[in-house]
C-alpha cells in the first residue's frame, strides 16, 4: 500500500461526491434514520462550485491513483474561537481502509493546512450517540478534546 495525501482540485469532485454518498448512507445505517437527502449530481457540482472558489478544502487520501478517503474544512469565524477557525464538516474513510493510520495522516495534513491558514482551532462534530463512540475515541486519540454541547440545525 502506498498511501498518497493530495489537496483536491475540480477534477476530484466525482470521487468526493461517491464517497459523500457513503459516508452518509453509513451514518443513516447506524442511526436507523433518513437524516440526509443526498444527491450524488448535485453533490458533485456543488463540490467543483467551492472547491474552484476556495471556500472549501479538501484533501484526499490515494492508495495508487484511487481515492480512499477524504477531510474537508472550511473557514470559520467566532469571537470565542479568538477568530478564523477551521471546521471540519466530512472525514472518511472507505471501510476496507480503516485502522491503518489513514484517518491520523489526513488529520496531521488538516492540521498543517490550519497552521498556513493561520487558523487558532480546527473543530470537528460528532453525534452524541453511542453508534458514534469509535468515532468520538477517534479525535480524542488524535488531540482533540471536548468542548461541549451538541450540534443542532433547522432547516430554511
Amino acid at each position: 500500500m502506498n498511501i498518497e495525501i493530495i489537496k483536491a482540485r475540480k477534477k476530484d469532485s466525482l470521487d468526493l461526491s461517491i464517497m459523500t454518498g457513503d459516508l452518509l448512507q453509513e451514518i443513516m445505517d447506524k442511526i436507523n434514520i433518513k437524516a440526509f437527502n443526498f444527491n450524488q449530481n448535485e453533490t458533485q457540482k456543488r463540490a467543483e462550485d467551492l472547491i474552484s472558489k476556495n471556500l472549501y478544502f479538501v484533501f484526499i487520501a490515494k492508495d495508487k491513483n484511487k481515492s480512499i478517503g477524504f477531510i474537508s474544512m472550511y473557514e470559520s469565524y467566532a469571537l470565542y474561537a479568538e477568530g478564523a477557525y477551521g471546521t471540519i464538516p466530512e472525514l472518511y474513510i472507505k471501510e476496507e481502509y480503516r485502522s491503518l493510520n489513514i484517518g491520523k495522516l489526513l488529520l496531521e495534513k488538516a492540521k498543517e493546512f490550519a497552521i498556513s491558514k493561520k487558523w487558532k482551532r480546527l473543530e470537528v462534530t460528532t453525534p452524541p450517540l453511542p453508534e458514534f463512540d469509535r468515532t468520538l475515541s477517534f479525535y480524542e486519540n488524535n488531540s482533540f478534546e471536548i468542548a461541549g454541547g451538541r450540534k443542532l440545525k433547522t432547516d430554511i
